[in-house]
């Protein structure tokens, strides 16, 4: 019932969701669904366009980094989450490549200098 719906606004008073108006992507109609939480996905398609020529991308145009790393095809620019992964994308993703990306970042500058080791 949900899969063929979009969320078009949320519904509430204040700071408290009670519910999402959806519309049906094949019908065009629309409801409002009774819910206490939603979870906003971005889409399918990752959100790179602006790294068109900068940066290797893949035929989806998801940025290539470098296996068992956040490292992209330019030296000192490091992707993470959505827009370097396929398969799990959103937040758990997201969240733990981003931290491979800080530490890769953080090593990266070690090397170039710009970090005294402690």
């Amino acid at each position: 019932r949900i899969c063929s719906r979009r969320g078009e606004e949320a519904a509430g008073v204040s700071s408290v969701l009670r519910g999402v108006r959806v519309r049906n992507v094949k019908s065009g109609e629309e409801e409002e669904l009774a819910c206490a939480g939603a979870f906003v996905a971005i889409g399918h398609d990752p959100n790179t366009g602006f790294l068109a020529g900068q940066v290797e991308r893949d035929a989806a145009g998801y940025v290539v980094t470098k296996p068992g790393s956040s490292r992209t095809s330019v030296e000192g620019v490091f992707a993470a989450g959505d827009v370097a992964d396929h398969v799990y994308r959103q937040a758990i993703t997201s969240a733990g490549t981003g931290a491979m990306a800080a530490l890769d970042a953080e090593r990266w500058l070690s090397e170039q200098g710009h970090c005294s080791k402690a």
